[in-house]
């Protein structure tokens, strides 16, 4: 292990043992669960928010995709992990504040958002900030814009009844059992008219 690796699963850790429910694991996640993350996003993808980005594992896993780096949004509430996450990535742009806020977020209108990625624990939150979080990440997204969101368990971490009052659909990206934990990955996007239809049905 380096000794920037080493470092960042300090600070995890540290972090974890201070708010487990916030930080809900003990460990960054690892490189397969970054590429999973990240397959479906490249430097067409144009300004990509991350929500909870941690120490960056994400964030280096969409510089190795292509997404420059001032095309970066990083959402962080955690203090220890915003100071360490502008000065590592300076051309982005770091925001310290709850993801429930993120409606709020000072984003240009003239360069659309192309993709949102969390790192949340979404099943560790009340259901009314999830539906916050998800609210404020589609108000900024393109149309044809995708969320990306992984879990632990064995289902998509955002309620079904959840998803059809804010008029959404998830699409199972894959599972990496190389990440420990095993984590699966869900791409969350607009439904089309017909599929609200569908579910109103």
């Amino acid at each position: 292990m380096t000794t920037k690796a080493a470092n960042d699963t300090l600070l995890f850790f540290r972090a974890w043992l201070s708010a487990p429910l916030r930080v809900a694991s003990v460990t960054p996640s690892g490189r397969a669960l970054s590429s999973l993350m990240t397959t479906e996003i490249s430097a067409d993808t144009g300004i990509v928010i991350e929500l909870g980005p941690g120490t960056g594992v994400f964030t280096e896993a969409l510089l190795q995709r292509g997404v420059a780096e001032e095309n970066l949004v990083l959402v962080e509430y955690g203090a220890e992990f915003a100071n360490q996450l502008s000065e590592r990535f300076p051309a982005a742009k770091t925001f310290h504040i709850d993801a429930a806020q993120l409606r709020k977020l000072p984003l240009h209108a003239s360069a659309p958002v192309g993709a949102v990625v969390s790192g949340l624990p979404l099943l560790s939150m009340p259901l009314r900030k999830v539906h916050a979080i998800l609210e404020g990440a589609f108000s900024h997204l393109r149309h044809g814009g995708a969320f990306y969101q992984f879990t632990y368990g064995p289902r998509c971490p955002i309620a079904r009844p959840l998803l059809d009052r804010l008029g959404l659909k998830a699409t199972h990206v894959g599972w990496t059992f190389a990440n420990i934990p095993p984590a699966a990955v869900y791409r969350i996007t607009r439904r089309r008219p017909r599929d609200a239809a569908v579910g109103a049905a």
